[in-house]
């Protein structure tokens, strides 16, 4: 049996933590990955709030799986150094709170400006977070998100490889790529298998780019998991499921939906001999 370490977004639960972590705890992960508490991003955190956060988890007996920053969700043209700063301070908190991986993005760019045009800027940029990282002891995941610079497979290759530091590297996102029109499995896993070193759970359509439970869209989940198996995957699969509910409109899915996919996640890991704990 391969096993496989749960993990989830917490504030898709709820913005506190006192309720995020029974409902992870009640779905089987000891882990949680932090984006917001009490309805504040992790990067603007006081120091105060990620001692009191560091509290909670503690009570619960909860590690964290990765810090899942903004950084690099932002423009390319934007102050380099006030985003450099910002990363300074998310791995600050991901070191407080133990946790190794710090998730971050690789910039926006103007409307009717082509990748290319970016792209030795992208890769500055990120060569400068991945000093940090490198100092700092902890590695940077990048996710695929729509509209950045590595928002297709061959992009992300590009940029991991042209950055070439073992501190950067992928945080894989089926529904991400489904919704840039590219069949995640098919077309992006053998290139990028070598640096995927994370896992967003997180399915999609391709006719709507809608958001549905894992193994109900278009993200090839089954032939993902399979293959991660295969390679001697044995890291982080962190749900980030994006379901709404609308009795909890405050958070991108609510209890219910969250522990929906949660179970949808275990009915595929179950039937491919996958063990989440």
């Amino acid at each position: 049996m391969v096993r496989w370490t749960l993990s989830g977004f917490g504030d898709e639960i709820d913005a506190d933590p006192a309720v995020q972590l029974p409902v992870l705890l009640a779905l089987g992960a000891r882990h949680v990955e932090v984006r917001s508490a009490w309805g504040t991003n992790v990067v603007d955190l006081a120091d105060e709030d990620v001692a009191r956060l560091a509290d909670v988890l503690a009570r619960h007996g909860v590690g964290v799986s990765a810090v899942a920053s903004p950084i690099g969700k932002s423009g390319v043209g934007d102050d380099p150094a006030a985003e450099q700063a910002r990363l300074e301070r998310v791995v600050w908190v991901a070191r407080r709170l133990s946790a190794r991986y710090v998730r971050l993005f690789s910039f926006y760019r103007p409307d009717g400006v082509a990748a290319a045009d970016v792209r030795d800027t992208v890769v500055r940029r990120m060569r400068a977070f991945a000093d940090v990282a490198e100092r700092e002891s902890v590695v940077l995941v990048h996710e695929n998100e729509k509209a950045i610079y590595g928002d297709t497979p061959e992009r992300v290759l590009d940029l991991i490889e042209s950055v070439g530091s073992p501190a950067l590297r992928v945080a894989w996102d089926n529904a991400n790529f489904v919704q840039v029109g590219v069949r995640p499995f098919t077309e992006g896993f053998a290139m990028l298998r070598p640096y995927i070193e994370y896992l967003q759970v997180k399915d999609a359509r391709a006719a709507d780019g809608i958001e549905v439970p894992a193994g109900y869209g278009d993200g090839e989940l089954p032939e993902t998991l399979t293959a991660l198996r295969d390679s001697g995957f044995e890291g982080f699969a962190s749900l980030e499921p994006h379901l709404s509910d609308p009795a909890f409109p405050d958070v991108l899915s609510g209890p219910r939906r969250f522990g929906e996919a949660a179970r949808a996640l275990r009915g595929l890991t179950d039937g491919l001999g996958i063990e989440l704990a």
